[in-house]
């Protein structure tokens, strides 16, 4: 069942937008060369109690860790570790997600690690640009479907894949709420968009033509490239407004 937010509930998943949205903000910075993941688990679950939130992926199914960290061909869930050092070349994406008095907000993003390739740079700009794309087609009595549809066509023109076993999801009153909103065009996201509707889109864009993932069966969470190729992620979360959308995951500027 789809949650169609009301005003307290869509004020609730603002401001712990706006946390998870500066929890990105302030570790950015940290975000380089040398630096072990735990290190960023670690202040983004500082900044996050500090600012009345817990964060959602804390213990979440057993998962032991504040945050999300990916890298490489990791698409998702990776672990936090101090055995994880980040090198020039890595790229690296940060999963973030705050509850704030009871409500959730949901946001990710890929940065790059000291120089890269620039056929990396332009993959995690292409990445980004999907993403952007997905939400500027969004308007009240569209499909969802419009998601999938923009993303999967502007990002197989490079001979990129869009992951199909993970997708955005309807988020705010829960972690994780119908509708699954898919990446690549599907009749399963041929639903009409409404106000009050609020989901994240969140693409996990693989750097070849194999969309096919594998999960490690070690820890049972972290999800890589079955071809070992490289993987990117954006995500925002967004509202379904009276005539388009709003962005809720955006930092405060300064």
């Amino acid at each position: 069942m789809i949650i169609i937010k009301n005003k307290e509930q869509i004020e609730g998943v603002k401001k712990a937008s706006k946390i998870a949205a500066n929890t990105l903000k302030y570790v950015e910075p940290f975000i380089q060369e040398g630096v072990n993941t735990e290190r960023l688990n670690q202040l983004c679950h500082d900044y996050m109690i500090q600012h009345d939130s817990i964060p959602a992926t804390l213990n979440y199914h057993g998962f032991p860790k504040s945050i999300c960290t990916s890298i490489n061909n990791v698409v998702c869930h990776g672990i936090p570790s101090e055995k994880e050092i980040l090198k020039s070349g890595d790229i690296v994406n940060i999963d973030v997600t705050a509850i704030h008095n009871g409500y959730y907000g949901d946001c990710s993003k890929t940065y790059i690690i000291g120089e890269a390739k620039p056929e990396v740079i332009d993959f995690v700009k292409r990445t980004e640009n999907s993403l952007n794309l997905a939400i500027k087609a969004l308007r009240p009595g569209n499909l969802l479907s419009i998601v999938g549809t923009t993303i999967q066509t502007y990002v197989e023109q490079f001979s990129y894949s869009v992951v199909r076993e993970y997708g955005g999801h309807g988020v705010g009153v829960h972690f994780h709420e119908d509708p699954h909103v898919s990446h690549f065009y599907t009749r399963d996201n041929d639903i009409k968009l409404k106000k009050g509707m609020i989901f994240t889109i969140e693409p996990m864009i693989n750097l070849s033509k194999n969309w096919r993932v594998v999960t490690c069966k070690k820890d049972g969470w972290t999800v890589r490239t079955q071809d070992k190729s490289l993987s990117a992620q954006f995500e925002h979360t967004v509202l379904i407004t009276h005539d388009s959308y709003e962005i809720l995951t955006l930092p405060d500027e300064g």
